[in-house]
């Protein structure tokens, strides 16, 4: 088990350093800069302040100069928000994505394993087909839509929780429970598909024979082997969660990082938008290798088969 962490840990500099180079290139190829809505700036300023950002160099000095401050821990000033650097944006508004993502992902693991676990045990009963009607809905709804709804129902017409911000814990609600309807469906998915094939295994029947109560059988044998789908799928859960906090965010008026993305992408602000995929990168990459390293620890085959 420790080889297979460190060789997830060794590709982790390779995978970033591909990702930097592609963001920094594709974010300065595309059309636009980051003062052309400044369309009264004379050309003598305008050539000051690129020079002052370094932006009158050629594209190789400028990708080098980025990565020695990156070495640093520097991710440089930011264009569109004067005279305030991208590490201080992103340490203000990273804590509140975190929190949100956080709780998203809490709510969805206790409410979609717990319907799995219910839907499983009664399988092909008015609970299972309900249960899996409502994760298809789920599914298909994506959160652009199912936000709106509830603001519409909690916020407009019943008048039970604020609709926008993040005053207190009341606000988050609503964004939390939107970010994690999706996954709340497919987690609910995964652990009774997993689920209903342990329960067809031998030692399950010999558990049954020795007398085992249904509730040991269930939370110790069964959910055991079958959470095993669910901890594969946080991987790629954490990538799609943090990627849809970023409408989630728009929507309910979050000042978190997908606010900051969203906006620097729109006014071409390099240095923010760089910042942004960097972190985002490595928080992907982080969980990722914990999810793997789980999925290893909870299945003994795939644990031998990479040692």
């Amino acid at each position: 088990m420790g080889n297979y962490l460190l060789k997830q840990l060794a590709f982790a500099p390779v995978v970033l350093l591909t990702l930097v180079t592609i963001s920094f290139f594709m974010i300065r190829w595309a059309p636009g800069g980051p003062f052309d809505q400044e369309r009264d700036m004379p050309d003598d300023i305008r050539q000051a302040i690129e020079a002052k950002y370094n932006l009158d160099s050629s594209m190789p000095a400028q990708y080098w100069s980025y990565l020695c401050d990156l070495s640093t821990g520097d991710f440089g000033p930011s264009f569109s928000h004067r005279g305030q650097s991208v590490n201080d944006i992103i340490w203000r508004a990273l804590p509140k994505s975190i929190y949100l993502g956080c709780i998203s992902m809490a709510l969805a693991l206790i409410l979609g394993i717990s319907a799995g676990i219910m839907s499983a045990i009664r399988q092909r009963s008015l609970l299972d087909y309900s249960t899996m009607v409502g994760a298809m809905a789920g599914l298909s709804i994506p959160n652009f839509v199912i936000g709106p709804m509830l603001v519409l129902v909690f916020c407009m017409w019943l008048d039970w929780l604020p609709a926008v911000g993040y005053e207190s814990p009341a606000h988050l609600i609503l964004p939390s429970l939107t970010l994690a309807l999706p996954f709340i469906a497919r987690i609910a998915r995964l652990t009774r598909a997993g689920m209903l094939d342990i329960v067809r295994q031998d030692f399950i029947r010999t558990a049954r024979a020795k007398g085992l109560p249904e509730w040991h059988i269930v939370c110790v044998h069964m959910l055991r082997g079958g959470i095993i789908p669910v901890i594969g799928f946080l991987g790629p859960a954490t990538a799609a969660m943090l990627t849809g906090s970023i409408v989630v965010e728009k929507i309910f008026q979050i000042d978190g990082l997908g606010q900051y993305f969203v906006k620097s992408a729109i006014e071409r602000d390099y240095g923010m938008v760089m910042g942004t995929t960097i972190i985002y990168g490595l928080i992907l990459i982080v969980l990722n290798s914990l999810s793997d390293v789980l999925y290893a620890l909870a299945d003994p085959r795939v644990r031998h088969a990479n040692n």
